[in-house]
C-alpha cells in the first residue's frame, strides 16, 4: 500500500476503460488538474510548481554562499562584479501522491444509478486527472466482497498508467460493512507523502468522524465526496412497511406517512449540517452529492468552486 516507487505499467483490457469514460471525456479530463494547499516534498522531479527554492531550469533567486553549498551552482558573473559569492536558486517542481479512498461497502450497490457506479467513475476521473499532471495516484478500498480486508493499488504515475487504474476500479466488487474509523485511522497511521486525499462514501457507518478526524491530523488535504442515490434524498415510500438494512440485514417496520418523510427531510438535512459543520472545522472540503448530478458538473463546477480542481 505504502510502496516508494510508481510500479510499472501493467497492460489490462482497453476494453475496461472504455466502460468508464470515451476518449472525448478524457481528453476534457486533461484540462484540468487537482490543486494542493500546501508545498509537498516530491520523490522525483515533477511537473507541478513549489514555493519552495530547489533546483530545476528556471532561475529564481539568489543567496549569499554558506559552508557547505553545491559550489557548481556558485554564480561566478556576480562574483566577478561583486567579489562575494552567491548561490544560484531556482524554481523547484514536484510531484504529488494524490490519494482515492472509495468506500466498498454493500451499502455503496444501493440505488438507480446506483452509488457505487457513481464512486468508481468519480474515482477513475480524479484518477486520471492526476495521472495526466504527472502526479502519483493510489488508490485503497475500505471494505470489499464478503468482508475482505482493505486493498489497494500501489502508487502509479504517468498516463500510461490509466488503463491500470481502470481496470483496478472495475474488478472492485463491493460488499460487506466499511468501518469507516477504524479503516481510516490505520491508513492515516500508515501511508507514506500524505497530500491531496479524496475519500468517495455514503458515509453509513458511525464511526466516521473518528476516521476523518485520523487523516486531517496526519497532514492529509482531505476531500469528502458523500454520495447518495437520489432515493434515499427523495424516498418514494408509501404505507406500511418492513425494511431490511443492507448491510447489518436488521429490519425495521414502518408506516410511511407524510409525517414519517418530513421527519426524516429533517433528520437528513440534520445529518448533512452536522458533517459540513465537522469538516469546515478541520479544513476537510465537504461536497455533499446525489447520483442524479451528472459527473461532469461536479469535476467541472462543484469542485472548481471548492477549490479541489482547476
Amino acid at each position: 500500500m505504502t510502496s516508494p516507487k510508481p510500479e510499472p505499467a501493467a497492460s489490462p483490457s482497453p476494453e475496461r476503460s472504455e466502460r468508464l469514460f470515451d476518449e472525448a471525456f478524457l481528453r476534457k479530463l486533461e484540462r484540468l488538474a487537482i490543486l494542493s494547499r500546501r508545498a509537498l516534498a516530491g520523490q522525483l522531479q515533477g511537473e507541478r510548481r513549489s514555493p519552495k527554492r530547489g533546483q530545476s531550469v528556471e532561475f529564481a533567486d539568489f543567496r549569499p554562499y554558506t559552508m557547505g553549498d553545491d559550489i557548481r551552482r556558485i554564480d561566478w558573473n556576480a562574483y566577478a562584479r561583486l567579489e562575494r559569492f552567491f548561490i544560484k536558486l531556482f524554481v523547484e517542481e514536484e510531484d504529488l501522491t494524490i490519494h482515492l479512498l472509495l468506500d466498498a461497502s454493500r451499502s455503496m450497490r444501493w440505488g438507480t444509478p446506483d452509488k457505487w457506479s457513481y464512486a468508481v467513475r468519480s474515482a477513475g476521473a480524479l484518477g486520471y486527472i492526476a495521472l495526466a499532471g504527472l502526479d502519483r495516484v493510489t488508490v485503497f478500498t475500505l471494505a470489499g466482497e464478503n468482508g475482505n480486508p482493505e486493498k489497494s493499488l500501489s502508487p502509479r504515475r504517468g498516463k500510461g498508467q490509466a488503463l491500470s487504474l481502470f481496470n483496478y476500479l472495475g474488478h472492485i466488487t463491493p460488499g460487506g460493512v466499511a468501518y469507516l474509523g477504524p479503516a481510516l485511522r490505520n491508513y492515516a497511521a500508515s501511508a507514506v507523502h500524505p497530500g491531496p486525499l479524496v475519500l468517495l462514501s455514503d458515509l453509513f457507518d458511525d464511526s466516521w468522524q473518528d476516521g476523518l478526524r485520523a487523516l486531517a491530523g496526519r497532514g492529509f488535504e482531505v476531500t469528502l465526496l458523500h454520495i447518495l442515490s437520489s432515493d434515499e434524498i427523495e424516498p418514494d415510500l408509501t404505507g406500511d412497511l418492513k425494511l431490511l438494512d443492507i448491510e447489518t440485514r436488521s429490519e425495521i417496520e414502518i408506516t410511511a406517512d407524510y409525517d414519517l418523510l418530513q421527519r426524516y427531510q429533517a433528520g437528513l438535512a440534520a445529518w448533512r449540517q452536522e458533517i459540513t459543520r465537522f469538516c469546515a472545522a478541520r479544513g476537510i472540503s465537504y461536497v455533499p452529492l446525489t447520483t442524479a448530478i451528472p459527473l461532469e458538473e461536479v469535476l467541472f463546477a462543484l469542485l472548481r468552486r471548492q477549490g479541489v480542481l482547476r
